[in-house]
């Protein structure tokens, strides 16, 4: 099932590795750069906007679940996620592992349904789940006239 309104972004390099990262409907712009040497730094890594994502969607679906247990958690879920970035068989830099750890506020031992929520979370989260699959990535290079130069390999 396709959604309606699938996510767009739209990038627009200002310099060197630099992009303006524009998410459309009002949403305020973001910088994106590669870390140095490469890069200025002066925005988050697409290595860091992918653990950022990851990260997000384990945090909201939990959220999700432990509002609909009625958990009652006093204070706010936080979490933290990592990005092991090496080489390939290939050679070539990859991200190897993710990582994401989210942190309750309260102690675990309170909560009557919270091993039912523990269990099944992760299946509800959009974009980790897919990204533990591997997204299958379709690459279209298209020149200044419109011209596709490169299609998506099947």
């Amino acid at each position: 099932m396709v959604e309606v309104s699938d996510p767009w972004v739209t990038l627009k390099q200002t310099q060197d590795f630099c992009f303006d990262i524009d998410f459309g409907g009002g949403i305020p712009t973001w910088i994106g750069d590669e870390r140095p040497p490469l890069g200025g730094g002066r925005g988050p890594s697409p290595a860091q906007l992918l653990v950022a994502a990851v990260s997000n969607c384990m945090v909201d679906a939990l959220y999700f679940a432990v509002r609909k247990f009625n958990l009652g958690l006093s204070g706010q879920l936080s979490a933290q996620g990592w990005a092991e970035i090496g080489r390939n068989d290939a050679g070539r830099m990859r991200v190897l592992e993710l990582r994401v750890v989210l942190h309750l506020s309260q102690s675990a031992n309170s909560h009557l349904h919270l091993d039912r929520i523990l269990a099944q979370f992760e299946e509800f989260c959009t974009v980790g789940r897919s990204v533990a699959q591997g997204i299958p990535l379709q690459v279209t290079v298209v020149d200044s006239l419109g011209q596709v130069v490169k299609a998506p390999s099947r």
